[in-house]
């Protein structure tokens, strides 16, 4: 994709009033572009591999299957495309439930306008954006992790790149932070999810939330 293509959403959402505020926010957005939206699971499941959207918006609780198996079905078919879910939910049963299937950003409704479209941007360049409250519940679960679950895994070094990580840093970000290159950066993050088990940044910080399987 060029850097002059705009970004590809699909949304997946059944409240009729939602679809159209939001609709309207995307497509008077430039650089987005609104390719599909879909009003369940269902229709989700068949329509957006087909679309190969770069970003998709996730409702949870939507009619049939929800927004979250949902996920864990396209995330595999798709492994390039990044998941939001945007939800009125913030417990912290679902907000990992949603990371472990391949979500990489969790938002609430009532969210504003420009946060949203702020959150697709950084999803897209390879964030891991939450709301706030949302974020903070996330790390407080990183960090009430037992020591020995990570003291036996991983090293110093890997724990203080997981930490920023859960903190939703960019690769960028915390190649700065602490002072090593993006090649040392991947080297970490590959022994990471290679010594957890895990594919993505979202799935290795459930899984050390302690609440993997």
């Amino acid at each position: 994709m060029k850097s002059t293509d705009p970004i590809r959403i699909c949304m997946v959402e059944d409240d009729k009033r939602l679809q159209t505020l939001m609709a309207s926010w995307l497509q008077q957005e430039p650089g987005l572009e609104l390719i599909n939206v879909y009003p369940d699971a269902e229709s989700a499941l068949k329509g957006i591999p087909v679309d190969r959207p770069d970003v998709v918006l996730m409702d949870i609780n939507l009619p049939g299957q929800n927004g979250i198996e949902c996920v864990g079905q396209l995330k595999p078919q798709l492994p390039d495309t990044q998941f939001a879910m945007i939800t009125v939910y913030e417990d912290e049963d679902k907000i990992l439930q949603a990371l472990k299937v391949g979500a990489t950003g969790y938002l609430l409704k009532q969210t504003p306008r420009a946060e949203i479209i702020a959150a697709i941007r950084e999803l897209h360049r390879g964030g891991s954006p939450m709301t706030p409250n949302i974020a903070r519940k996330v790390v407080q679960s990183f960090h009430a992790v037992k020591p020995v679950a990570t003291e036996t895994s991983l090293s110093e070094r890997e724990k203080q790149v997981m930490d920023l990580l859960a903190q939703g840093y960019l690769y960028k970000e915390i190649v700065t932070a602490l002072d090593i290159s993006q090649g040392s950066l991947h080297t970490y993050i590959r022994r990471i999810y290679e010594k957890l088990q895990v594919h993505s940044r979202s799935q290795a910080m459930a899984k050390l939330a302690g609440r993997q399987g």
